[in-house]
């Protein structure tokens, strides 16, 4: 049974794929001038999926025809060609053709997840009693599209990494920005003044829930991000490929986004019939 639906695995292949560099089907620089056949893409990919949603080592998810090995050098070369950045962008481009975003309200709000494992990006989480952690800063648009990633140590302030650079093009002359109160700093305000922004922030002091404000669109993003069990769980110690699985989890949630907004505007042979994708 797959990770998730075949609406989202198929398109999500189809870029991915484009983007992989060509490969024969053998390794001709091999030591002794012979090797096995090369593991199909399709196959490694679903694996590396199956590891995103799951959480899962690579040994769990490994099957006789697809080594852990093979998905770890794989998800490697992956991430150093920066191929689910790239994926990432393409969906935003798509669901700006289709949907439109909306660029005018961005919110942007950070995480902490765990990473028990160490790496080059876990410091102490001020969180979970000094554990090894990691925090992401996402920024979204007003329905919760995720439009830029930002990963840093468990232990690293909010206001350097509220500059989650976008994959989208240039932004509207009027944009406003809407932070909590982790933000609320003279260098957070200098940065938006400097970019020619807008800024809701909530005082420090003045709790502030969230449906009082427009931040409920990045909230759901890190819920919706925290239901990949890598990411609520990293175990990768290379940055890289921590950004890999952080923009491959992005991929997902826009087109998966962009199907549910799309299906009520237009129609297409393969369009699914459930109102929820899982």
């Amino acid at each position: 049974m797959p990770a998730v639906p075949s609406c989202l695995l198929e398109p999500l292949w189809n870029q991915f794929a484009a983007l992989l560099p060509a490969r024969g089907e053998f390794v001709t620089d091999h030591l002794l001038g012979c090797h096995r056949r090369r593991i199909a893409d399709r196959t490694v990919f679903e694996h590396i999926v199956l590891a995103l949603v799951h959480g899962s080592g690579y040994e769990r998810v490994s099957t006789p025809g697809c080594s852990d090995r093979t998905i770890r050098r794989r998800v490697k070369e992956s991430s150093d060609q920066g191929i689910s950045e790239q994926v990432h962008a393409l969906a935003l481009k798509a669901y700006d053709r289709m949907v439109g975003l909306g660029l005018y309200e961005i919110s942007v709000d950070a995480c902490v997840t765990k990473a028990p494992s160490g790496g080059e990006k876990a410091e102490r989480s001020p969180v979970d009693r000094g554990k090894q952690g990691l925090k992401r800063s996402v920024a979204s648009d007003d329905c919760g599209v995720p439009l830029g990633i930002v990963s840093d140590g468990a232990d690293r302030h909010d206001s350097p990494l509220q500059a989650a650079k976008t994959q989208v093009g240039p932004l509207p002359e009027t944009v406003n920005v809407n932070l909590d109160r982790g933000y609320d700093s003279a260098k957070t305000r200098a940065l938006i003044a400097e970019l020619g922004f807008t800024a809701e922030i909530t005082r420090k002091g003045v709790p502030t829930p969230i449906q009082a404000g427009k931040r409920w669109g990045v909230e759901r993003t890190h819920s919706r991000m925290n239901g990949y069990g890598k990411l609520r769980r990293c175990t990768e110690k290379s940055g890289n490929v921590v950004d890999f699985y952080l923009y491959l989890a992005a991929a997902l949630i826009t087109l998966r986004m962009l199907i549910r907004r799309a299906t009520s505007r237009y129609r297409w042979d393969d369009r699914p019939t459930t109102r929820r994708l899982k």
